[in-house]
């Protein structure tokens, strides 16, 4: 057994500079990854506009997470967009003055408050999402529907591994 336990004699350091980081394929992903999230902010940008003209870029994503999950509490929309709790009562107030959003009390601790889309702001986010769904299908029309179907599985866990 070596000194850092691995019993192998290669550590991380070893693993990372040899031919993990700088192996092609992860160069490719680093790449394709940029280039991705830079369409992605701008897109989130023009969508964030079609919802309403007035509508923060960052609060999208807020609102997508909403219609997926239902009502949530602020706290918790906190955390799952990485914001602080000043921030997110900020983009809150917002939306609701936007009329996208509305509080109500939580039916599983009266003390608590529940975050939820109004009619309106479902009907408008629903809209954009399917309008954007369109436009990925007209993109990916040539591609085998099962291609998009293991590109969204490997999104998936790409996703899921960046969590831990």
């Amino acid at each position: 057994m070596h000194e850092d336990g691995s019993g192998g004699g290669r550590g991380v350091e070893s693993h990372l500079s040899g031919h993990g980081v700088n192996q092609p394929g992860f160069l490719a992903l680093e790449r394709e990854l940029t280039v991705l999230l830079r369409r992605a902010r701008a897109n989130q940008g023009e969508m964030a506009r079609e919802v309403h003209p007035d509508l923060e870029s960052s609060a999208y994503g807020l609102l997508v997470r909403l219609g997926e999950c239902g009502g949530q509490r602020a706290t918790d929309l906190a955390a799952f967009i990485g914001v602080g709790k000043a921030t997110m009562s900020r983009q809150l107030r917002a939306l609701e003055e936007l009329g996208l959003v509305a509080r109500e009390p939580d039916p599983a601790d009266g003390r608590a408050w529940l975050v939820t889309l109004t009619r309106e702001g479902q009907e408008r986010v629903g809209r954009v999402r399917e309008a954007r769904r369109a436009r990925y299908s007209r993109r990916l029309a040539d591609w085998d529907p099962r291609e998009v179907t293991e590109l969204a599985r490997l999104l998936h866990e790409l996703n899921r591994g960046m969590e831990k």
